[in-house]
């Protein structure tokens, strides 16, 4: 008898550092159990940016530089493996916050030049977009919406390295605009959990805020003009009552959450409707990045799938947010594809999925935004 050939496995290190959470993971795929997330570690800077409401880029470099060996050191000791055991080291090369991405990628280039491992550059957003194949193993071609402190795009994935933009944001991403309701109603950062949890006692309905672009046709999407009401609001409650009681900041806060939720599920409803046009066997819309932990607009997103007739899926919440594990998971996709990177890889803060259309917030000599 011939011994039987041993079941295929990849085991590869992850790195992320591209906003202000420095992260290592362990994952492996293997044909006889899948994806399996060894290990996860995040250190967060909350901390370190509280005093000036939102992320400082110089501090959260400083940051990640201090801390990223670390967390290499502390992932690997989580799997029970050393660099030996690993096929290889996946990186977030962009796009975030060019001093933290750098300190990430210079991180992983010693890596992988001591150890000989061979280097696979991630955008971030992939990261993100393919996140639903780790967790619920979804299949090609299906719907993510990307919603994150820095980014909202509807992609249709069709494959680890080809994605197509459906429609996003052309001011702040709904993120970014959470952040600043948080500033603006002098609750604590990171703005989405406060908002969440402040709106839970508020009166959504006591606030007119518009819902920007639901005129237009289209996945496009605005939030700077919800912002802008909010503002609005709040100095009128501040003039009329001398101030801004508890009670105005949950109402506020509902408000605004509600006219987000709205907005978002109005537009993927259209951008299921052109998705379905491909008609795909098993038609999902998966929802990733930070703000997809959103409650609230996750119980919009689940109605608008039930109603059309897709499976739903959201990652569980440790994942929604920027991890490693969706940038080792992206290396193990891109592995796949036979797609890897030497020592030139470069840092990169721009860098969008969907090269084939136009950049929807502009670009400049750095590169394409979004």
């Amino acid at each position: 008898m011939h011994p039987q050939p041993a079941p295929f496995a990849l085991t590869l290190l992850g790195i992320e550092s591209s906003c202000d959470d420095t992260s290592a993971a362990v994952v492996r795929w293997s044909e006889a159990s899948g994806a399996t997330i060894l290990s996860n570690v995040i250190a967060g800077q909350t901390e370190l940016h509280a005093a000036f409401g939102g992320v400082v880029p110089e501090i959260a470099a400083r940051a990640h530089a201090e801390k990223l060996d670390l967390m290499v050191e502390a992932a690997l000791a989580e799997a029970g493996l050393g660099l030996g055991a690993l096929d290889g080291i996946a990186v977030t090369a962009g796009p975030g916050l060019i001093g933290g991405v750098l300190s990430g990628v210079m991180c992983a280039k010693g890596l992988a030049m001591g150890s000989g491992l061979p280097l696979i550059g991630v955008n971030h957003l992939a990261g993100h977009a393919l996140t639903p194949r780790l967790t619920d193993g979804v299949a090609f071609p299906y719907l993510v919406l990307l919603v994150s402190g820095g980014h909202c795009q509807f992609l249709l994935v069709e494959a680890a390295d080809r994605f197509h933009r459906l429609g996003g944001t052309i001011d702040d991403a709904p993120g970014e605009a959470f952040d600043k309701t948080a500033k603006l109603l002098a609750l604590p950062q990171p703005g989405g959990p406060s908002v969440e949890r402040t709106a839970a006692a508020g009166d959504p309905a006591r606030f007119g805020f518009p819902r920007p672009m639901l005129d237009r046709p289209g996945c496009d999407m605005s939030f700077s003009g919800l912002k802008t009401a909010l503002l609005r609001a709040r100095d009128g409650c501040i003039a009329a009552e001398g101030g801004l009681r508890a009670g105005d900041r949950a109402d506020l806060c509902a408000g605004f959450q509600a006219a987000v939720a709205d907005v978002l599920a109005e537009k993927s409803a259209r951008a299921i409707a052109l998705y379905l046009e491909r008609a795909p066997e098993q038609p999902v819309l998966a929802v990733a990045g930070g703000v997809a932990a959103n409650a609230t607009i996750r119980a919009r997103l689940q109605q608008i799938c039930a109603a059309s007739g897709l499976r739903f899926v959201a990652p569980p919440l440790a994942l929604c947010t920027d991890n490693a594990a969706m940038i080792a998971w992206a290396g193990i996709e891109r592995t796949w594809l036979g797609l890897r990177d030497g020592m030139s890889l470069i840092a990169r803060p721009r860098w969008p999925l969907d090269t084939s259309q136009a950049a929807m917030l502009g670009s400049g000599k750095k590169g394409a935004k979004a």
